[in-house]
């Protein structure tokens, strides 16, 4: 055990409510006996992102649904033990870190960037130490993250950054994903100037002209895209490395109370399994806790999105940790001698879904899919390449159109909506289609005449080997599709 004298303040302090709660504890145990109490009570602190949506299912709509106090209603009524569960809200992964070295927080959820620097930095400490157990969501292009520009900004590439500021969070997986694209496209690292910033105040700063670009993981990027306050001008898929986000506990909590952990693994599959059920719903009650406009968080989390809602843990990952701990150990956040592997348990995980696990895990399919039949069309929803989505104003469901065109022909037939969903023509990725850069390619067939990319970028390297295709405004899109074909 660390000598209190060297402790750092805070440190000290925690240590201190720690010995004073086992006072407590071991009082109500002694109280017990005179038949003043009738049974113990356990802590648990649980940190987290409410803004940071492809976490919900470990944070946001886990504290709202009351998935884990109900298990852990059953579990006291079965240990005569009583559980209070404190939550705590987080703007980024470095200060839910900082308290869990406090060892203020047992359970935590972030990002891939911070979940190793927080495997780096609390294992100096016994009581601190932790390790990854479940993931929350992922994308395997890494698309999570995203470099947005203020809407009449001239930058058209990642080049075009060169001497500007652009806002990121230190350490986060947006910052690690930007450094990334930086060297990725030949550019000299130090030649743009990084602001670093909470995603709140860089998506401020965006709107307000104060720096040329933000940085920053989900729902940052398209938050500011849907707002009108700037542009998509590079996707974090690019980089063609996964991205995702987990849960991190403290061994020594764990090790404690084993059957807490599988408690809240239990209740992150239930919430988990009711985002997969009823996405749209989700995406509405997430808006409502959070103050995020649900139409983004559906771009997320619908059908077809950029997160792919799985808590298991995948070998992709694993291997995406190691250019992860490569950039942060150049950073100085992470050790070298830093044991990734075992940072990383899935035990809890296989004794949650037993003989399943395995082939869980192996599998890496999004299982919020679009699916149906394009009336106006005329054909079958089973190509993600090219399945589109509609939310009209009012309406309790969405609509599914088979291609980005069939959309704009559905477009072209609702009075009001609050958000259509179209694929990128290169990528795949989902977008606004009202924010999409429009093709129009005459050679290709009726109903995929018109195609949307997420960027001018994108687009123009389509136009480079169908150079028939010419651009097109989304209005004009609109309204020219009712007679393509």
């Amino acid at each position: 055990m660390d000598d209190v004298q060297d402790l750092p303040r805070g440190r000290w302090r925690a240590r201190s409510a720690a010995l004073l709660a086992a006072v407590t504890v071991g009082g109500a145990q002694l109280l017990t006996g005179c038949g003043l109490l009738t049974e113990p009570t356990v802590v648990v602190n649980v940190g987290y992102q409410s803004k940071t949506i492809n976490t919900v299912n470990a944070g946001t709509l886990l504290r709202d649904r009351g998935d884990f106090e109900n298990e852990l209603k059953a579990l006291g009524a079965a240990t005569n033990t009583r559980y209070r569960v404190v939550w705590q809200d987080f703007a980024s992964g470095a200060p839910l870190t900082a308290q869990m070295i406090a060892t203020h927080v047992d359970i935590g959820s972030m990002g891939d960037y911070p979940l190793l620097t927080n495997g780096s930095k609390t294992r100096k400490y016994d009581d601190a130490a932790t390790e990854m157990v479940a993931t929350t969501g992922y994308n395997l292009r890494g698309s999570l993250n995203q470099v947005v520009v203020p809407s009449d900004s001239s930058a058209q590439t990642l080049a075009d950054l060169s001497g500007k500021k652009v806002s990121t969070s230190l350490g986060s997986a947006g910052d690690g994903m930007f450094s990334s694209a930086v060297r990725n496209n030949g550019m000299d690292k130090n030649a743009v100037h990084i602001v670093n910033q909470d995603p709140s105040v860089g998506a401020s700063a965006i709107d307000g002209g104060q720096v040329d670009g933000l940085a920053q993981f989900v729902p940052w990027p398209q938050l500011v895209v849907y707002r009108n306050q700037g542009r998509l001008l590079y996707d974090g898929g690019d980089n063609n490395v996964p991205t995702f986000h987990g849960v991190v506990v403290r061994k020594q909590f764990a090790h404690g109370h084993p059957a807490v952990m599988a408690a809240f693994l239990r209740a992150m599959k239930a919430t988990t399994d009711a985002v997969v059920a009823d996405p749209l719903a989700a995406a509405q009650r997430v808006g409502e806790l959070t103050g995020i406009e649900p139409e983004v968080i559906y771009l997320y989390n619908g059908p077809n999105g950029l997160v792919s809602f799985d808590i298991t843990l995948k070998e992709q990952f694993r291997t995406a940790f190691a250019s992860v701990k490569r950039y942060l150990v150049g950073r100085g956040s992470v050790t070298k001698d830093f044991d990734v592997t075992g940072f990383v348990n899935d035990g809890y995980l296989r004794q949650l879904f037993g003989g399943d696990y395995d082939w869980r895990s192996a599998s890496v399919a999004n299982p919020m899919t679009l699916t149906g039949f394009d009336e106006v069309c005329e054909l079958p929803v089973n190509d993600p390449a090219q399945a589109s989505e509609i939310w009209p104003s009012g309406a309790e469901t969405t609509e599914v159109a088979a291609t980005p065109t069939c959309l704009l022909r559905r477009v072209a037939e609702i009075p009001e909506l609050r958000a259509a969903y179209v694929p990128d023509t290169m990528t795949g990725l989902r977008i606004f289609a009202d924010h999409a850069v429009w093709l129009e390619d005459p050679s290709a067939q009726p109903t995929q005449r018109y195609k949307p990319f997420a960027t001018k970028a994108g687009a123009d390297t389509y136009r480079a080997d169908h150079p028939q295709a010419r651009p097109v405004a989304y209005s004009a899109a609109v309204g020219q599709s009712r007679t393509a074909g």
